[in-house]
């Protein structure tokens, strides 16, 4: 049993992307069944659990891994100065970009049309990217200055069980024109 343990613990290192997908397919799948559960539904809808496991496993842990590497690149330095400016460059770049890739791909993953898929980009990012602006800068300058990069993937993932719950709420209600949401 060691030898299987120490060969994960071996791969996760030399491919440390592993780390974060395998966060990411147990965390945001959570996270649906916890935005699930706390309005109410009579039944877990697994599906879309699993919806969200595939795209927080296979496509938002590989560009976040993208992304911290560029970071790290461009800001070696794990000082406070680095760190506030990692975090708003991520504001500016991979956040849109994230939110717009998370709808629409859901959308396409649901079943709907590329047309009703950019619909719902254009109904739910600007209120989605309105609350990580106000969330995720924080998270991230603690995690630039204070988490230890092998471990910054898992810690934003780990971040991410409340970002994913409130993106399935995102995902799961309407957005009316005054950006007002309601329960579908």
């Amino acid at each position: 049993m060691t030898t299987v343990f120490a060969r994960i613990v071996k791969f996760s290192i030399a491919y440390p992307v592993t780390r974060g997908m395998v966060s990411y397919a147990v965390i945001w799948p959570t996270g649906c069944l916890i935005q699930q559960l706390a309005f109410g539904d009579e039944k877990f809808d697994f599906a879309r659990a699993a919806r969200f496991g595939l795209f927080g496993a296979f496509y938002v842990a590989p560009t976040l891994n993208a992304w911290l590497t560029v970071a790290r690149y461009l800001y070696p330095k794990n000082d406070l100065r680095s760190a506030i400016i990692k975090a708003l460059l991520e504001q500016v770049t991979y956040s849109p970009c994230a939110m717009v890739s998370f709808y629409f791909g859901m959308s396409l993953l649901e079943g709907k049309t590329v047309e009703e898929a950019k619909k719902e980009v254009e109904k739910k990012f600007l209120p989605t990217y309105q609350v990580g602006v106000a969330v995720w800068p924080l998270l991230q300058v603690f995690n630039y200055t204070m988490i230890p990069e092998k471990n910054r993937i898992p810690f934003v993932s780990l971040c991410s069980l409340a970002w994913s719950s409130f993106l399935a709420y995102m995902n799961h209600c309407s957005v009316k024109k005054e950006n007002m949401l309601t329960i579908k």
